[in-house]
């Protein structure tokens, strides 16, 4: 398939699927945060292991999604996309029957292989079937309603959790996962690249991702083991490392998987920096005042997702 209009019936198509997807993985990050208290009731979970619930997901899906990238233009962007979204489903489900904690935060890693090849691939999609004309606008239309549909993930998480339902924040993934692959497999056609050939810069790829997961994990364990513990700082320095051979590698690889040279455009730069601190705060934000609304202010789970509807006005 070459480029199409983003009018037109495919292209309408390939807006469905990435929305859907994208969405379905952001709803499940709003959603999980309100339900906490329910959720830590249910499996008689301790503090920490709140945490790791949320941020197994997230140690894999920082780790992977440069990977998750590359085998994108490998293997086919569409192809890539569908796998993502069979995993993450697969994890959801699984989630949804996680008996204990253990189970569910190792099921929550499995989620986060699959948004580490279907979140990127969304865009993937977007950019490389949609008329270059239009790309903007189309990008533009995704983050508008995924970020709209995402707000609204902690009033349907407080609902399900005051019901007793905080499973279905899992179970709620199945119907619209299934019905984004049969969207994507049926109506949406592989782009058509070059003949020339892509690489997978493989020792890239194990450098960003080992340098990332150790960064990552280290960072996650300074709450409750301290900056002086050796397994804190020498997971960062262990991650630091790897990510200065990671940037060695770069500079070197014929094929680079991140060309450095995307670093000296200012616009570029700036605008992942501005993100990246927008998603810290709100991260941060959601988790902590959903525990201090249900635990300390004594706000009904519904009550906690409401406050945070004006945050769609932003």
């Amino acid at each position: 398939m070459s480029t199409v209009a983003l009018n037109s019936n495919q292209g309408r198509w390939v807006m469905t699927t990435a929305i859907l997807a994208s969405a379905m993985a952001f709803i499940d990050g709003t959603a999980l945060n309100v339900v906490l208290p329910s959720l830590q009731r249910s499996l008689d979970a301790k503090g920490a292991d709140l945490f790791w619930i949320l941020n197994a997901y997230l140690l894999m899906l920082a780790s992977l999604t440069l990977i998750g990238g590359a085998l994108g233009d490998q293997l086919g962007r569409k192809k890539i996309f569908g796998i993502g979204i069979a995993i993450f489903l697969a994890g959801s489900a699984l989630c949804g029957f996680a008996p204990t904690v253990f189970l569910l935060i190792t099921f929550r890693a499995i989620q986060g292989i699959g948004g580490a090849l279907m979140i990127p691939g969304s865009l993937a999609l977007i950019s490389s079937s949609i008329h270059e004309k239009e790309r903007g606008k189309a990008i533009g239309t995704w983050s508008a309603i995924t970020t709209m549909v995402t707000l609204g993930g902690p009033v349907l998480g407080g609902a399900l959790g005051d019901a007793g339902l905080w499973r279905f924040i899992f179970f709620i993934n199945i119907p619209i996962g299934m019905a984004t692959l049969l969207f994507l497999w049926k109506n949406v056609s592989e782009v058509s690249e070059s003949k020339e050939q892509h690489h997978i810069d493989i020792p890239g790829a194990l450098s960003i991702a080992a340098g990332l997961a150790l960064t990552t994990f280290g960072f996650l364990r300074i709450p409750a083991l301290g900056f002086q513990h050796p397994e804190v700082w020498g997971s960062l320095l262990g991650g630091l490392l790897l990510l200065i051979l990671f940037i060695v590698i770069e500079r070197k690889s014929k094929h680079p998987m991140m060309p450095l040279s995307l670093f000296t455009n200012s616009t570029f730069s700036g605008v992942n920096l501005l993100t990246f601190f927008l998603y810290a705060g709100l991260g941060a934000g959601m988790l902590f005042l959903s525990l201090n609304f249900v635990q300390v202010q004594g706000y009904t789970q519904l009550q906690s997702g409401l406050t945070f509807l004006p945050f769609t006005i932003l």
